[in-house]
């Protein structure tokens, strides 16, 4: 029993678990608004979207990759389904080739990075720009609205008074925990992440891990993108700007090394709910909205850090 405390104490997730218990108390005595079911309903709902795409960036970054065109994805995709629709396409068709040009763009991502060696950093950061001048482009830059309501109910509707997008976070993070804690086929990345030489020498097909992570993570950016616009009911073209910063950070805080080979999605989404919470409180307690993007550019620095740190301790132990 005290041996599995220690190994609890020692994991990322609980010290993030903590922190955000500490948080929940200290903000229920700050505030009387934060334990109402509005505002809790209302947190939830903000962080849904972030957790969808954090649940296969965490899984991307595993494996060694990062993907910072996430938030052009969401926008370009949503505007993409929004003009199909208003086109006359019926909206399951609609989607369907939304979440494919999520993941073709994804696979764009992949096929640069590990085929023709470019940084990931560089690809992703060029592919931000063009898929954010693309939804310009396509939308003349307005805003795509008169979307119908059957498209709405995707991201509208509720069950047992919550509404959807929260479901749907719900389901990705426990599908998507299980399938990279449990099936050998996702937990080749830890393999890849730790160790790409010997991943490959061991007979897994690093080339093809690596764009499958990337049409993931590109397709349930679009995924988001499209529940983004339904939930709306209009396709913003500055729908998730700034996105994927605040998705890699989540990611990060959560336990995944920007090295590789560390994080879970349990973590992932933690990051996810503590960010949310920083901002949520920051807002109730009547901070000026301009400081949230610098504490989340302070949060990753100190996530940053704390990984260094972490990774400076391993290689001292294994060198003692």
């Amino acid at each position: 029993m005290m041996e599995w405390l220690r190994r609890m104490t020692k994991m990322r997730e609980f010290m993030i678990f903590m922190i955000v218990t500490t948080i929940f108390v200290v903000m229920s005595f700050a505030s009387p608004y934060f334990l109402s079911t509005a505002n809790i309903l209302a947190l939830l709902l903000g962080l849904s979207i972030e957790t969808m795409i954090a649940v296969a960036m965490v899984n991307l970054m595993v494996s060694g990759g990062f993907d910072m065109s996430v938030g052009s994805v969401v926008a370009f995709s949503g505007a993409a389904v929004g003009l199909l629709i208003r086109s006359g396409l019926p909206v399951m068709v609609a989607i369907l080739i939304g979440i494919m040009i999520g993941s073709a763009i994804g696979f764009i991502n992949g096929f640069i990075v590990s085929k023709l060696g470019i940084n990931p950093f560089v690809t992703t950061l060029a592919s931000l720009s063009i898929y954010r001048g693309l939804t310009l482009i396509l939308t003349k830059g307005q805003n795509v609205t008169g979307l119908g309501s059957t498209f709405k109910l995707i991201g509208q509707s509720k069950i047992l008074g919550i509404q959807m997008p929260i479901w749907y976070a719900v389901i990705f993070v426990i599908i998507g925990d299980i399938l990279l804690r449990k099936s050998r086929f996702f937990r080749q990345n830890y393999y890849i992440g730790g160790n790409e030489k010997a991943a490959k020498l061991s007979g897994i097909d690093v080339m093809k891990m690596k764009i499958l992570n990337y049409v993931l993570t590109g397709a349930f950016a679009a995924m988001a993108g499209i529940v983004m616009t339904s939930r709306l009911g209009a396709a913003s073209v500055t729908a998730g700007t700034g996105l994927e910063l605040r998705v890699i950070t989540a990611v990060i805080i959560g336990g995944a090394s920007l090295n590789g080979g560390e994080g879970t999605v349990t973590g992932a989404f933690l990051g996810s709910l503590l960010m949310a919470l920083i901002i949520n409180s920051l807002t109730l307690l009547g901070v000026d909205v301009y400081w949230q993007t610098f504490v989340i550019g302070a949060t990753l620095l100190l996530a940053v850090l704390i990984d260094q740190y972490g990774k400076i301790r391993k290689e001292r132990k294994a060198f003692a």
